[in-house]
């Protein structure tokens, strides 16, 4: 008679991930984790309003005072104002209009077929970086990388002869591990993230902070020169960590249901080549407008990057543009749009996507509102700061502590904007009193975001690129693609904090109207 046999005891990294996904499976959904926020906000400014003090509040001089939210007063103006903090919420508005425009360019098929076109004529040699690079890209259309620069990494790898899940790898290091990197081309992120940052910024205690406008572009000169980084940190990977050791994995898909990639047709090659001088000529006539020296783009003393310019006060309208022409243009030339209405259901699909973060939004902005109104925000700016500064931490230790903070955090919550801004709330007022810029706090933040995006399984589409590994190698779960990504999470995070730190001490600008340092406050 055979005798039992017991599974194997996971090991000490597969205890450690199953508690990770056990206790974020017990978290509420963001929406309702703000809703709760808000409540524990109102409970704490109840409960702390009644003490007293030492730290003096800069913008009356007068000792610190946590406002009851409880009260009448407090609770009516709440409700008086519950519309307008929703509307005015500094998010909301510019991710639904950069939406509406990158909405129509993929509904009619022009990044599709974009995409196809750059990997379809990769050299060989050239596949793992061109293909991080694509990833890198696909982040101006949001989420459309993961369903379609991941499962092409996987095709192509494959047509190459190479092992598909090296391309998927690869491929998710560049949607999703680079995240926040960008080639030249600013993305919905962007704007979202730059405006959460002003919302936390102006919760600070210092008079200034309540001006502070924070520019879309403030870390674009960092992403731009990380996505570089990027792929060649995670081209070493693939081709030297990654491929040697699946060679023992077989593949053992069904040949028939595996997915081949479809060349261009001869109307999608005529689509993308008027969509691509329709981007020229608006581009050409763009630049030529911004010229002359009384242009209406600059600002009243003649500069295009101030923040009064209205260009730069024109982004998010100039990403709409920048993929709403193209598409509507690769429509038309394809065939996928017959009509204007066609055009429409393209904005109308990309809104219909976005209903989540209406709701979520929603509930973010009253607990930011909720949260400046109590002044704990303040406190504990003031109170943090205080112990930081008698820690006496050096610049660059508190940079790694924040990013150590975030990757933390990104393995419970998976959204990038609710992280940001639960972090961002108390981490930008706190670290604004050590004298860093809020410029400077949101590219230490993106870092520990964007690197550890691929090693977190509650990240909502990380079941789905299990999904893709199912149909090459049918053994696959979350462990083997946990085993196949955290190298890069490692290396992305050691390599791109040194490189923020680089940026930082050789003073390299991170991006348009940003800078490192905040005036501390004086006590």
């Amino acid at each position: 008679m055979n005798k039992p046999t017991t599974a194997p005891r996971p090991g000490g990294l597969a205890r450690l991930l199953n508690t990770i996904e056990r206790l974020g499976n017990k978290l509420p959904d963001p929406a309702i984790l703000f809703a709760l926020l808000l409540a524990a906000v109102a409970m704490a400014s109840w409960a702390m309003s009644s003490m007293q003090f030492s730290e003096l509040d800069p913008r009356t001089g007068q000792a610190l005072e946590i406002r009851n939210l409880l009260s009448g007063a407090a609770l009516t103006a709440f409700a008086a104002n519950l519309v307008g903090t929703f509307v005015n919420f500094p998010p909301l508005g510019v991710v639904l209009v950069a939406m509406l425009g990158l909405g129509v360019a993929e509904y009619t098929g022009f990044i599709n077929a974009g995409l196809r076109a750059i990997l379809s004529v990769t050299p060989q040699r050239l596949l793992t970086p061109v293909l991080i690079a694509v990833g890198i890209l696909s982040h101006v259309a949001v989420d459309a990388g993961y369903v379609l620069v991941i499962p092409l990494g996987a095709v192509i790898f494959y047509a190459a002869g190479r092992h598909p899940l090296a391309g998927i790898a690869a491929a998710f290091a560049g949607v999703s591990g680079g995240f926040s990197a960008t080639f030249f081309i600013p993305s919905s992120l962007d704007p979202l993230l730059a405006g959460l940052t002003q919302a936390a910024a102006r919760l600070s205690a210092d008079p200034a902070a309540a001006q502070i406008v924070i520019n879309p572009l403030n870390n674009f000169y960092f992403t731009s020169a990380s996505a570089l980084l990027i792929v060649l940190v995670g081209w070493a990977i693939t081709d030297l960590l990654i491929e040697p050791r699946l060679k023992q994995t077989k593949i053992d898909g069904d040949p028939a249901e595996l997915p081949k990639m479809e060349a261009l047709s001869a109307v999608e090659k005529k689509g993308l080549l008027l969509a691509g001088l329709s981007v020229l000529v608006a581009g050409a006539l763009f630049a030529l407008s911004l010229l002359p020296g009384n242009s209406p783009w600059r600002a009243p003393d003649g500069q295009l990057a101030a923040a009064a310019a209205p260009l730069m006060k024109s982004i998010v309208a100039l990403i709409f543009l920048f993929f709403l022409i193209p598409g509507v243009v690769y429509g038309y030339a394809s065939g996928s749009v017959k009509n204007s209405g066609d055009v429409i259901k393209g904005m109308s699909k990309a809104m219909s996507g976005m209903g989540y973060y209406i709701v979520m939004a929603f509930f973010c902005a009253q607990f930011i509102y909720a949260f400046g109104q109590s002044n704990l925000g303040a406190l504990l700016a003031i109170k943090g700061a205080g112990w930081l500064k008698d820690m006496h931490f050096p610049v660059g230790a508190t940079l790694i502590g924040m990013i150590l903070l975030t990757a933390s955090v990104n393995l419970l919550i998976g959204s990038a904007s609710a992280k940001w801004a639960l972090i961002g709330a108390i981490m930008v007022p706190m670290l604004m009193e050590l004298g860093l810029s809020p410029d400077f706090i949101q590219a230490a933040y993106r870092v520990g975001d964007s690197s550890t995006n691929i090693i977190t399984p509650l990240m909502p589409y990380f079941p789905l690129i299990v999904v893709f590994c199912q149909k090459y190698v049918k053994g696959s779960g979350i462990g083997t693609l946990l085993a196949l990504m955290l190298p890069y999470a490692l290396l992305l995070m050691f390599s791109w904090t040194l490189f923020l730190l680089g940026f930082w001490m050789l003073d390299i600008p991170l991006g348009v109207g940003a800078s490192y340092t905040f005036p501390a406050l004086t006590r």
